[in-house]
């Protein structure tokens, strides 16, 4: 099957591109290899997918509109994983253009894409953001989720409002996946296991927010793929059950569903930084510092939803995905 993945370049678009690519899937690849963060990771990344002759890559924003009607109307894909975005919470504070460009105006390209050209499936990363204000542990899909704190999360919540109203007008079947704190090979630079390793092998002090008093849900990128190719391989389907009496944000009249991914076991950060710290054979020095604007103390993942769909639960503890990092980030960069 030819499938479209956005954000090829990407942490969870080479990850997932990767994994299809194993399997005999033809992958047509694109991103638009912005300087958010390193433009070399980029490139890295894209020439291992090179490697396989079933991989094509084209160098395009899906926030321009002309050049992605013209990718759907020549390649016509039965399915789009759309992982692309502008993300990060703390940079949506800074540049908030660069998130109504990408993840507002560059989805409605998507969904455009999807309608016109007759796509079987989309399946799209929504994010853990979206729970905001949220307090009640562990997060479900099932949930509320009108509470924001970040340009980031909106944006999230955002792509799922307009996903569904696709699915309801044209019958385009959707699948949105909130991801909960992603980490592993070929990470993003700008995510804590990444800035903590750099600063930590090269004797700089790491940035320890809210005093260490933070527990993140940390979801190793084999589980996070396995959850996106079996969410894509399913179809999305209207819930016979669904009420509009009593909605339930996770599913609709319409082919429209949405599922967690995360390891359903949140880790207290100063346990990830043990972890890391014993990867690495070094001790880290803190630098204590309170809350940032726009994060949450705690995440955690209900994944009731997902392995009642699909069977599978992410299961990789930290113990075992930090270490395969670690590995990564030395034989990568070579220190």
């Amino acid at each position: 099957m030819k499938i479209l993945v956005t954000g090829a370049a990407g942490f969870i678009g080479f990850h997932t591109a990767q994994r299809l690519l194993a399997r005999g899937d033809e992958v047509v690849g694109i991103d638009n290899l912005n300087d958010y963060y390193d433009v070399a990771l980029k490139q890295a990344r894209v020439a291992e997918l090179e490697k396989h002759a079933g991989f094509r890559f084209q160098h395009l924003d899906f926030a321009d509109r002309d050049g992605m009607a013209a990718l759907f109307a020549r390649e016509r894909f039965p399915r789009v994983i759309h992982l692309g975005a502008q993300a990060g919470v703390r940079y949506s504070l800074k540049n908030p253009h660069a998130y109504v460009d990408s993840n507002l105006v560059g989805f409605t390209n998507i969904l455009e894409g999807c309608r016109h050209h007759d796509v079987e499936h989309l399946t799209y990363a929504s994010s853990s953001s979206v729970y905001g204000l949220n307090t009640e542990m562990p997060f479900s899909v099932h949930h509320n989720v009108d509470h924001p704190i970040s340009l980031y999360a909106a944006s999230k919540k955002a792509n799922e409002l307009m996903a569904h109203t696709y699915s309801h007008l044209y019958g385009l079947p959707t699948t949105g996946l909130r991801f909960f704190t992603v980490y592993g090979p070929w990470g993003r630079p700008d995510m804590a296991l990444f800035l903590f390793t750099r600063a930590i092998l090269e004797g700089r002090p790491i940035d320890v927010f809210n005093n260490g008093d933070m527990e993140r849900d940390f979801t190793y990128i084999d589980d996070i793929v396995e959850g996106v190719v079996r969410t894509a391989d399913l179809t999305a389907t209207p819930n016979p059950d669904w009420s509009g009496a009593h909605p339930d944000p996770s599913s609709s009249s319409a082919p429209y569903r949405l599922y967690n991914i995360g390891n359903n076991r949140p880790v207290r950060l100063l346990r990830m930084i043990e972890v890391l710290e014993d990867a690495l054979g070094r001790k880290a020095q803190k630098n204590l510092l309170p809350l940032q604007a726009g994060d949450v103390r705690k995440t955690c993942a209900d994944i009731d939803a997902l392995h009642d769909a699909v069977g599978f639960a992410p299961s990789t503890p930290l113990e075992t995905g930090i270490p395969r990092f670690v590995a990564w980030y030395r034989a990568h960069y070579g220190v």
